[in-house]
Parts: structure tokens; C-alpha cells; sequence
């Protein structure tokens, strides 16, 4: 196996714009500015590739072939609806098939490099698209790209495959569609169904039947800071996965469990997204050989936080971190003024923020994370031979 990292980038990958939306194309743009502002692509040992779009065979392993017309279809048809097409989430596009198709090849092309020792990881940052459901859109994503790519994983001969899912949001798709599969571990830490979009990722969501244990679900409050979301990551995520001990981790690194999001309410810092990602590739190189793919995903203060993040990501992906302390260079900051003329431009790559964290113990007075991780623990852990009280699981 190489220990290259493929980083899979063409600026057509910003064509999946939906316009007038949250999900803005220039987070991905200003990311890839800032990464190569540091030097990070060019680093010995990256590959860059430009990716081509997926095929409809690739698609419909996850995805009904009348949901494929219909994303074709609906461009050119004025009156069209269904599918969850033309709402205020998702948007009908102009190319709205070919855009969505090429964020699912990125990926595939990256699951695909990584499985065939071509690379030892690999980066999509344009990926991410979590929510699509097999006949429909939803949450901004029209194909599921992570799970498109993981399709492709157990086509190739994959075994074990985990998806570990950071965004604010529930991994709900992704979940969806591999319910059933026993060999495709999710989990997902978001803040609670309660309070947030897309109403599901409850800790009782373990798995459907001949899976049960295969989904993993940490609801979080809202509120909850650097020191409560990484408690909660290393109480629950190392144990499942050493015991369902993958071949492969797929990521999907949504930022917008930032303080400063707009869309949400968990307290994250950039260091404490900085912290989960070290964290993810450690596991990856102690489980799978270091076999990693990671994705992007949600992420909507597009300036403040989003390109600092995934600059960190692709920094750790393809070697030595990026120093939380360092400053962002200038030319970076007068691209992100004129892209983006009302938005505060981080001098910074560190919200000045500690990521350390007490580890989980059940006992003492729990607090509402104390309270989730063990609601996650008592759901799923016996389902993996593990005790939910014993905290060296």
C-alpha cells in the first residue's frame, strides 16, 4: 500500500450550487485557496485528481433509477415537483444531475484508491452530501455521495466498512440506506432530534433486523462545547469501532457544529473540530491500516469557520497538522473579502480554544452529555459484546 493521500479536486466540483441557499459553493472554493495558500496540496506524497462524474450503475446501488430521471428531468421542466425537488432546501438547478454526479464520483474515487492500496487516504472535500435518501432529496443533497462510495467499497470486496459521521446533523441517509447491512457500520454524533433537523438519530436507532448494532447514534444537547462533544466521541466511537474492527473508515466532517453557525446550536471551536479529525485519522491508522476517506458536508459561516477546518482536515489527512496558532495568509484573507465583502475574515487558524475534555465515567452527578452518551451506551454496546458501564469499553 502507498502511503500517499489522493486529494480529489476540479474546480467544476462548484458547480453544485443551488443559488440563493445556505450551501454555498465558495465554503469549498475559499477551503481550497487556504490549503494551497499553506502548501498542503503540494505537499510530497499528494495526489491530485480530477474527478469524473458517476455512472447511473454507480448511483442506482443506492439511489431508484426513477429518482435518477427525475433529477434529470426536472431542470427543463417548469412545473415539476416530487422527489423533494424544488422546496427551499433543494432547490432545482441548471445542471443539476451533472453537478450532483460529479460529487459522487469524487467520492467513489477516493473509496476506490483507498481500497486498491493505491493511497493510504483520501479527501473529498466537496463531498459530504448526507441526507439523500434513495427516491429523494433531502437536506440540500440531491446523491449521497459517502454512501454511493461505500457501495462501492462492498462491491470491491469490502467486508467492513465504518462511517463515522461529525456533522451537526444527523448522518440520516447514510444510516438509511445501509439499516439492513451488517457490514456497514454509521455513527453519527449531531445534536438532538428534538432540536434540530432531520428529526431522527435517536440512541435507539441501532440497527434494523440481521444489523442490529450496526447504527450508532450520540445525541448531543444544544450547547454542547469542545469538552461535552469530544467526552462524548471517545466514551462511544473508539470502542464500537475496535470491536467491529473495519477495514475501511469513511468520514463525513461537516463544520457546522461551529459555535458560529447560523443553522444550528452546538459550541464547537475550530480547535475542538481540529481535535475530532487527529482523533479519526489515529483510529483509522490503529484499525484500517490507516485506510481513510474522509468527506466534507454541512458548513454555513462560509468564511468565519468552514475553510479553517477543512484546511485542518486536509493538513492532517496528507501529513503534519497544520499549528492552530499560525496565521492565515494575506492573500487568502483579500480572496475571502472579495468573495465574501460582509463576512469577518479570520486572521487565525485557532479560535484561541482548548480541545481538552474529562473522559466519560458513570459515575458522579451526569450532566445532559453524560446523559446521551450513556442512553448510547446502554443501546448499543452489549450489541457489540462491550459493557456500557465499564469505561475502559
Amino acid at each position: 500500500m502507498s502511503d500517499d493521500t489522493l486529494v480529489v479536486w476540479d474546480e467544476a466540483l462548484l458547480a453544485y450550487d443551488l443559488g440563493e441557499h445556505p450551501l454555498d459553493p465558495v465554503r469549498v472554493e475559499l477551503t481550497i485557496a487556504l490549503a494551497r495558500q499553506y502548501g498542503i496540496l503540494g505537499r510530497p506524497g499528494v495526489r491530485l485528481l480530477a474527478p469524473e462524474p458517476a455512472d447511473d450503475e454507480a448511483l442506482a446501488r443506492v439511489h431508484r433509477p426513477d429518482y435518477l430521471d427525475a433529477v434529470r428531468a426536472a431542470p427543463d421542466d417548469p412545473f415539476f415537483s416530487g422527489y423533494g425537488l424544488g422546496t427551499s432546501d433543494n432547490p432545482i438547478f441548471p445542471g443539476m444531475h451533472e453537478s450532483s454526479a460529479l460529487v459522487a464520483g469524487a467520492s467513489l474515487a477516493a473509496a476506490e484508491a483507498v481500497w486498491r492500496g493505491e493511497v493510504r487516504r483520501a479527501v473529498n472535500i466537496a463531498g459530504g452530501l448526507h441526507h439523500a435518501m434513495p427516491g429523494r432529496a433531502a437536506g440540500f443533497c440531491v446523491y449521497n455521495d459517502p454512501a454511493v462510495a461505500i457501495a462501492r467499497l462492498l462491491d470491491l470486496g469490502a467486508e467492513r466498512v465504518a462511517y463515522v459521521d461529525v456533522d451537526v446533523h444527523h448522518g440520516d441517509g447514510v444510516q438509511e440506506i445501509f439499516y439492513t447491512d451488517p457490514r456497514v457500520l454509521t455513527i453519527s454524533l449531531h445534536e438532538t432530534p428534538l432540536a434540530l433537523f432531520p428529526g431522527t438519530g435517536f440512541s435507539d436507532e441501532t440497527g434494523g433486523p440481521g444489523a442490529e448494532g450496526s447504527a450508532v447514534n450520540v445525541p448531543l444537547p444544544p450547547g454542547t462545547a469542545d469538552a461535552g462533544w469530544l467526552r462524548a466521541f471517545h466514551a462511544v466511537v473508539p470502542s464500537v469501532l475496535r470491536a467491529f474492527r473495519p477495514q475501511v473508515l469513511v468520514t463525513q466532517c461537516g463544520a457546522d457544529s461551529h459555535r458560529l453557525d447560523p443553522l444550528a446550536d452546538l459550541r464547537l471551536s475550530v480547535d475542538g473540530q481540529r481535535a475530532s479529525y487527529l482523533a479519526l485519522r489515529a483510529l483509522a491508522d490503529e484499525l484500517c491500516e490507516g485506510r481513510w476517506v474522509a468527506t466534507g458536508g454541512g458548513g454555513y459561516a462560509l468564511v468565519e469557520v468552514v475553510p479553517r477546518a477543512w484546511t485542518h482536515l486536509l493538513a492532517i489527512a496528507t501529513g503534519e497538522p497544520v499549528d492552530p496558532a499560525a496565521l492565515t495568509p494575506p492573500d487568502w484573507r483579500d480572496l475571502a473579502k472579495q468573495r465574501r465583502p460582509q463576512r469577518e475574515v479570520p486572521l487565525r487558524m485557532t479560535d484561541d480554544a482548548d480541545p481538552s475534555y474529562e473522559p466519560w465515567q458513570p459515575t458522579g452527578e451526569p450532566d445532559a452529555v453524560d446523559r446521551a452518551i450513556t442512553a448510547t451506551r446502554r443501546a448499543v454496546f452489549p450489541l457489540h459484546g462491550l459493557d456500557p458501564h465499564d469505561p475502559r469499553d
